[in-house]
């Protein structure tokens, strides 16, 4: 599905990451390792197409993005790309249910059902018309997962995902995230500064300016 050779990402005379070659299929789990600053983000945002790579080629379902231009990245991130961030980038000014709703209604698509079965999946059913600021930080991730995953898109990029949760939180979190995508038969990419949130992966690799390295 998803196949990276030989990327690599600069700003400046900076080399962020080189030579980073990853092959993830339908269905795994993989997670990036690294420290703060280390490029775990920009590597994420250069898969998406948000940043555009200086060496090397990205497949994505046998496309080569690294010469789509921006309106086609767009509609492929629109239509098969979800995402989760850190800050969980809840709007508040819409409820649980609009926020869902969200990347279907980009797509021309009007799915109530769709949205709250997706908020059901993730815990909060009987929650849809509840605004942001009456949830605590592991409600808005869920809710963050669950738009994620309601397009049932085919790669889902998840960025230190639980980075601003309490312990216990995070692996809650973290395990539904896991059930969630694995149950869909997504890709899933979990970029984190955690070992412990990595373990539960698939697969594990370190990210270093030099690429990535394999963890056992």
């Amino acid at each position: 599905m998803l196949s990276l050779q030989r990327v690599a990402k600069r700003f400046g005379s900076r080399i962020v990451f080189d030579g980073v070659s990853l092959e993830v299929g339908a269905g795994e789990y993989v997670a990036i390792v690294g420290d703060s600053g280390i490029g775990k983000s920009t590597l994420l945002n250069v898969i998406a197409g948000l940043e555009p790579v200086d060496e090397g080629t990205i497949l994505f379902d046998g496309k080569d993005l690294t010469t789509l231009d921006d309106d086609a990245l767009t509609l492929l991130r629109r239509d098969h790309f979800g995402f989760v961030f850190q800050a969980f980038h809840v709007l508040p000014q819409f409820s649980v249910e609009q926020n869902v709703a969200l990347p279907l209604l980009l797509r021309g698509m009007n799915s109530p059902e769709k949205a709250r079965a997706a908020i059901a999946s993730v815990g909060l059913a009987g929650r849809e018309a509840s605004p942001p600021r009456e949830l605590s930080g592991g409600e808005l991730q869920r809710v963050a997962i669950a738009r994620a995953l309601v397009g049932e898109p085919k790669l889902v990029l998840a960025d230190e995902p639980t980075g601003n949760l309490d312990p216990d939180n995070a692996r809650q979190v973290l395990g539904l995230f896991r059930t969630l995508v694995k149950a869909r038969g997504a890709a899933a990419i979990l970029a984190t500064h955690s070992e412990q949130a990595a373990a539960a992966c698939d697969r594990r690799y370190r990210l270093t300016a030099a690429g990535l390295t394999p963890l056992p």
